[in-house]
């Protein structure tokens, strides 16, 4: 275990080469620090740091970074999450309030997060199989053709054509409406097929074989394995952190183009709560040089998607974590509310 102290000359290590881009030296962390000790105890201090491989020599200077472990330790045990001033998150909320649906509030969310923490923004449509049904609707489009569609609790809308074996009068389609809106609104796409097993068995039997197809074509919704969606936004901010990444950023723009990658980092969030990974921690090679702090975001306390940013290690980890989970709750509310 490290001493408090050894633990805020760290700390201020992080400060400084996130602040300033440039390995940190004893001296300077004397002079911009109230560590209340001499340089050559702060050497000393970094020469333990050093051996038990949180901080490192990048080269022939006296100055030292931090590596993924120190990064590791910052994060876990010395960095607080920074909340957002009351601007901040009265700019957040005017700027996905406008939103009209949900491709709106994905795609403004992809472009604020990218503004806010000048990192790529990965945002996770909301997921079918995580979700609950808010309503079914029924429509007669001719008197043996009908269209469901089924709007879930993060917006999501999905609209199915449905051709019936005989025709359906208005009464038997408003009491189906009302019938299946009763048992499944709110429920689990996982709980509606014993919801509605026993429905057809209310109708008349002309009209059962319809009522059998609409259920069938309903559950067919609920199931069907739509493929995951991601949008990414702020790509070009790699740019500004060349220097952070060995040899070029093409691994790092690679890896940010197989979605399945970025997909995997994101499902690893099994709830709604935080994750950071940091480096080596990613466990696909382009990653290796960069960070990724990623939350679940969802209408209730269960996450239906996550979203987060990607960058270079060297990052300032209090803002990004405060700006990610400021962003995730806003979101949140906006899929209550619609």
């Amino acid at each position: 275990m490290l001493s408090e102290r050894r633990l805020e000359v760290l700390r201020a290590i992080v400060h400084d080469y996130v602040g300033t881009e440039e390995p940190v030296g004893s001296k300077a962390l004397t002079e911009r620090h109230r560590l209340g000790v001499s340089p050559a105890t702060v050497r000393n201090d970094m020469a333990v740091l050093e051996e038990e491989g949180f901080i490192a020599q990048p080269h022939t200077s006296a100055g030292r970074i931090p590596t993924d472990k120190g990064y590791r330790l910052f994060v876990d045990k010395l960095a607080g999450v920074k909340p957002m001033t009351a601007p901040e998150r009265r700019a957040i909320q005017n700027f996905l309030d406008g939103a009209v649906d949900l491709d709106d509030v994905v795609g403004r969310t992809v472009r604020l997060l990218a503004q806010l923490t000048r990192q790529v923004a990965v945002v996770q449509y909301p997921s079918l199989t995580r979700s609950t049904v808010r309503h079914v609707e029924l429509l007669s489009l001719a008197p043996a053709r009908l269209m469901l569609v089924l709007i879930t609790d993060t917006g999501r809308v999905e609209q199915r054509m449905i051709d019936c074996p005989a025709p359906f009068g208005e009464s038997a389609l408003a009491d189906l409406r009302a019938r299946l809106n009763s048992r499944v609104a709110g429920r689990r796409f996982a709980d509606v097929p014993q919801l509605v097993q026993d429905l057809p068995e209310a109708f008349e039997a002309e009209d059962r074989g319809t009522v059998a197809t609409v259920l069938s074509t309903l559950l067919e919704t609920l199931v069907e394995e739509t493929e995951e969606r991601l949008m990414i936004g702020g790509t070009a901010n790699l740019t500004r952190f060349g220097h952070d990444f060995p040899l070029t950023i093409r691994p790092v723009l690679e890896a940010l183009e197989e979605q399945v990658v970025l997909l995997k980092l994101l499902g690893e969030v099994q709830d709604s709560g935080m994750a950071v990974r940091i480096g080596h921690e990613n466990a696909h090679e382009g990653l290796s040089s960069t960070s990724v702090v990623s939350v679940g975001y969802g209408s209730g306390s269960e996450a239906v998607a996550k979203l987060g940013v990607v960058g270079p290690t060297r990052m300032d980890y209090p803002g990004t974590m405060g700006a990610v989970r400021a962003v995730a709750r806003y979101v949140g509310q906006i899929l209550a509310e619609s």
